[in-house]
């Protein structure tokens, strides 16, 4: 039985219904047997005894998209490594995305990837079934995943669902949560063309413009609406999908979004400038326009969590010309910091950013007894110093790419020590191997 008293934290409770912001109150946490059991005041030590005076204590953070690229391209990440550079930045969940090699788009390959999960995984773990024109059986068949992935239009790998006809049968047929990769394929194909093959990673978010992300989202709310079917929008990236989902999309309780961290902290052309090619992500780095609308959208409540995309590549392959270099960077292990540092810098709230990197994802996917400090709910727990300053450091990444976006940037605000179901995985940047993760468990 796995016992742990906290003593004299900052508690980040539970939002208030609408708040969007978790609120802060002094006090002590106590986990037995995984579960929280005592918040407030606790009278009788049980465990081992932590000590969080000035630390905020807050649930673990989700982080809803990830890809760890197992099986098929363990080179640069794999679950065991993910799930580590998890742990070292306060993250103790991860949903996994299906653009594996091969995909996860089959009973079978979604048995394999839980089942190598258990086995290496630090922290605990969901995964997306991955769509294609055929697996409409597998899609509502398969069990406790957190929803389908539709890749709208083509970016990383081989998933691609871009037919109206595919779409539409997908949408009308069952009921689990389907989260889009917002990208219109025909405009990206239009745009590639005009631009030729000479083009720069300067064109980047050119090539791949705002058009392109508003016209699938506006596409995907269309068939939400038709069909009567729950709908998140990944990784948005321009105020004017936000504006989409503030006339027409939200507050029907049937959409949701996110936003990555750097999508709101990053800005072009700049990132192409300061990192060539390992800025290139998809959907791409926007001006500071778009960033700024997404803060906006971000404070208001429109945006519902935060997710990192955390998509690993060798420095090796980064390095290659514009056209062969593949889009994508890592962030799970500071993802955490750099909203916290934002927080820092006054560009939004800590208690913004704590419920939209806890009870945010968890309430889009439906996640039971995760993302609140509550009792009955899983003892997943940050310890945070919100003063601590720490420069990334490409060296002391934990990712097996080896590199990390932020290379060389001063935050504010970092998690010290990692509770997973109240068992430390990581404390005093050493990570420690605990029991066995477990997988996640989805409402419906």
């Amino acid at each position: 039985m796995r016992s742990l008293t906290i003593r004299g934290g900052l508690l980040a409770l539970p939002a208030l219904s609408g708040t969007g912001e978790v609120r802060i109150q002094a006090g002590d946490l106590q986990i037995t047997d995984g579960t929280i059991t005592q918040l407030g005041l606790v009278s009788k030590d049980v465990g081992e005894i932590v000590d969080a005076r000035g630390l905020l204590v807050m649930p673990g953070v989700i982080d809803p998209q990830v890809h760890f690229r197992e099986p098929g391209a363990t080179h640069k990440e794999d679950l065991a490594s993910g799930s580590r550079a998890c742990a070292a930045g306060g993250v103790t969940a991860f949903l996994e995305m299906p653009n594996t090699n091969p995909t996860t788009t089959t009973l079978e390959t979604m048995a394999w990837k839980k089942a190598r999960a258990a086995e290496t995984s630090l922290v605990d773990y969901g995964f997306f079934i991955g769509a294609t024109p055929d697996n409409l059986e597998v899609l509502n068949t398969v069990e406790q995943v957190c929803g389908i992935k539709v890749f709208m239009g083509s970016s990383t790998g081989t998933l691609l669902i871009s037919e109206q006809q595919d779409l539409e049968r997908i949408f009308a047929h069952g009921s689990r949560l389907i989260a889009v990769h917002a990208e219109d394929e025909a405009r990206l194909l239009e745009r590639k063309a005009q631009f030729g093959p000479d083009a720069k990673v300067s064109q980047h978010s050119d090539i791949r413009d705002a058009e392109t992300a508003v016209l699938a989202t506006l596409r995907a709310l269309l068939l939400s609406e038709k069909h009567n079917r729950r709908l998140h929008i990944l990784h948005m990236t321009t105020k004017d999908e936000a504006e989409l989902l503030r006339t027409r999309g939200k507050g029907n309780g049937r959409v949701s979004c996110e936003v990555c961290p750097q999508h709101l902290v990053l800005h072009a052309p700049e990132v192409y400038e300061r990192l060539g090619t390992r800025g290139q992500m998809n959907p791409p780095i926007r001006s500071a326009e778009h960033s700024a609308g997404l803060w906006a959208a971000f404070n208001s409540g429109l945006i519902d969590c935060i997710a990192t995309d955390h998509a690993p590549h060798t420095l090796d392959e980064k390095a290659k010309p514009y056209g062969q270099a593949p889009s994508g960077m890592p962030g799970v292990e500071t993802s955490l910091a750099v909203m916290l540092d934002a927080a820092h810098r006054g560009l939004t709230k800590p208690e913004r950013v704590v419920h939209h990197m806890t009870q945010g994802p968890a309430d889009c996917y439906r996640i039971q007894r995760k993302g609140r400090l509550e009792l009955g709910f899983d003892g997943d727990i940050a310890l945070v110093d919100l003063k601590k300053t720490r420069r990334i450091e490409d060296g002391k990444i934990r990712s097996k790419c080896g590199w990390n976006p932020f290379e060389g940037v001063p935050l504010t605000g970092w998690p010290v020590a990692t509770f997973v179901r109240g068992a430390a995985v990581y404390r005093d940047g050493e990570l420690i191997e605990g029991p066995k993760a477990q997988a996640i468990v989805f409402e419906g």
